[in-house]
């Protein structure tokens, strides 16, 4: 099989979710329609919860930098998915490529991390009422997120600099609609083990952890809860865990259907459709997920709402 060096590779096919030209005009339009509804519903997340001083807590904190980080994450794939579907050019630069491929894993790992830290805030919250203020201080809120943006940073930047190494042969062509890091180790030409044993083992880490700091938490908030005397306690309880539980089971519980249909499926095309459920879907449904279940925040969105109003 001929080969090239990776110094020599300019540039990769994105092949897309489809080859027939007459769906090529629905797809993009219902890409656009999700980043715009992923930009808007997430920016108002953001700007409720910085114009209301009641919701300047640990919690919508964390909220917060959930939303920045799901707007990156859409940002990095959705607009050059749309540029190439309008432009008709399928080609992606092979530094393009890279920086793709680790701005992806850096924004998909914060999202985990995000996650296992506001379970840990509502853990301290329902579990340790009375010391939540003093744990949950605003240092240790800004240290857990900085130490995830570097764990995530570190990460994006271990695997590309381990995809740089690799030489790719003649065929570029990535059945995906992005430059997905395991579907780019499968066209190098040159070996790819330890890249491979990179890939398995720190998803294991940097998604178990995480994870399991989830399930921790909300194995000692169950516990917690059920040993609350009065229902109204515990309704009020569950209620502060409702909206993360449900973002925690739609972004985990589409990864893990990613993998399963990794798994059964030879079908790069078939992948690639069900990446969608895991890189975008979640992302646009979390603003909805958290306005819809919590009363302070439809009370600040009503808010924001009324002033933008009556300014216009």
């Amino acid at each position: 099989m001929e080969t090239t060096n990776q110094t020599t590779v300019s540039e990769f096919l994105l092949l897309g979710l489809t080859d027939d030209p007459a769906l090529q005009s629905l797809i993009f339009s219902l890409f656009l329609s999700m980043y715009l509804v992923t930009i808007l519903g997430n920016l108002l997340i953001i700007l409720a919860v910085s114009s209301d001083p009641h919701l300047h807590t640990p919690m919508y904190f964390f909220l917060c930098s959930l939303s920045c980080n799901d707007i990156c994450l859409s940002t990095c794939i959705i607009p050059k998915m749309l540029l190439s579907i309008q432009t008709q050019d399928q080609r992606i630069t092979y530094a393009g490529c890279i920086t793709q491929v680790c701005f992806v894993i850096v924004f998909a790992l914060l999202e985990n991390f995000f996650l296992g830290v506001m379970s840990y805030d509502r853990y301290v919250a329902i579990c340790h009422p009375l010391r939540y203020r003093v744990i949950m201080n605003p240092c240790l809120c800004v240290l857990l997120i900085m130490i995830s943006l570097l764990i995530s940073i570190f990460h994006g930047l271990l695997h590309s600099l381990m995809v740089l190494r690799l030489s790719f042969c003649i065929d570029l062509e990535i059945p995906h609609f992005f430059c997905e890091l395991a579907q780019v180790v499968k066209l190098a030409c040159s070996d790819t083990l330890v890249e491979n044993i990179l890939i398995y083992v720190s998803s294991c880490i940097f998604v178990g952890v995480p994870l399991s700091g989830i399930v921790f938490s909300y194995i000692h908030i169950v516990s917690s809860v059920l040993r609350m005397p009065s229902s109204e306690g515990k309704h009020k309880a569950f209620s502060t865990c409702g909206s993360h539980l449900s973002v925690v089971s739609l972004f985990y519980g589409t990864g893990f259907g990613v993998y399963i249909s990794f798994a059964v499926t030879d079908s790069p095309r078939k992948s690639a459709v069900a990446s969608v459920m895991y890189t975008l879907v979640p992302q646009m449904l979390n603003p909805f997920i958290y306005s819809l279940r919590n009363r302070d925040m439809k009370e600040a969105l009503r808010k924001l709402t009324g002033r933008t109003t009556s300014l216009l």
